[in-house]
């Protein structure tokens, strides 16, 4: 049971709340491209839900990259954070999730593979951050996804049992950390080729159709459904109409 006594919702970054993916494409790309690397988007969809550190020694294992890891992450962030300060996009219907679940004491967190610096610089830039307080990196512990170390990380900050805790994912990666971590998981495959991937088929609730498909409501009902809080399945207020 958990010491907050309800369900507690734990969020992941990249293709889950915002629509990162084309930053970080167009970060690795050019700076592979400085590298004498081809990186195409095909490419870069195999890397969606792995963290960035395992990402970048990935490439060098792969592109036979002579540079230390510690110097990369350093060249992705900084052409990352210019792009994502620019403009990230929150997905519409993740931000009316947040909204009801702040409204209604629900505990959140954010558990992401993407360092610190950007999981701060997102929040900031799209207002997330008030209402998503509590935050954790793959920088933060031993090992990133698929490892569960990050949503147990995320557990253990908002004083709750995993089997508690119900997970917002895209990737594969995630969705075996999540059920790794003893927790229910909520699957938006980003990729959609990538829906039959072993790993979301123990999903709580699997939206095969990805961001297309989901809603704050389906969410909720779901949420709903292991909880007493009668608050989650209130409709989500709709913007009025212009």
């Amino acid at each position: 049971m958990s010491t907050n006594g309800c369900t507690s919702v734990i969020f992941d970054l990249d293709g889950t709340l915002v629509d990162s993916e084309p930053n970080y494409y167009e970060a690795s790309r050019a700076l592979l491209a400085e590298l004498g690397v081809d990186y195409t988007w095909a490419d870069n969809e195999a890397y969606v839900g792995i963290g960035t550190q395992e990402t970048l020694a990935t490439w060098k294992d792969r592109y036979g990259i002579d540079v230390p890891v510690a110097e990369l992450l350093t060249e992705l962030d900084r052409r990352y954070l210019a792009l994502a300060r620019a403009d990230t996009h929150v997905f519409p219907e993740m931000r009316k999730l947040v909204e009801q679940l702040h409204g209604a004491g629900v505990p959140m967190a954010v558990a992401s593979g993407s360092s610190r610096a950007a999981i701060d610089a997102i929040l900031s830039g799209t207002g997330l951050d008030a209402q998503l307080t509590t935050v954790i990196s793959a920088d933060e512990v031993a090992h990133g996804k698929p490892a569960p170390d990050v949503f147990l990380a995320a557990a253990a900050l908002l004083g709750a049992d995993p089997a508690d805790c119900v997970v917002l994912e895209d990737a594969a990666p995630g969705a075996t950390a999540a059920h790794a971590a003893g927790m229910r998981c909520i699957a938006i495959p980003y990729v959609a080729a990538h829906a039959d991937a072993p790993a979301f088929a123990s999903a709580g609730l699997l939206l095969r159709g990805g961001q297309s498909e989901f809603t704050a409501q389906a969410a909720l009902d779901f949420l709903g459904s292991l909880s007493d809080l009668s608050a989650w399945s209130r409709p989500v207020p709709q913007a009025p109409s212009s």
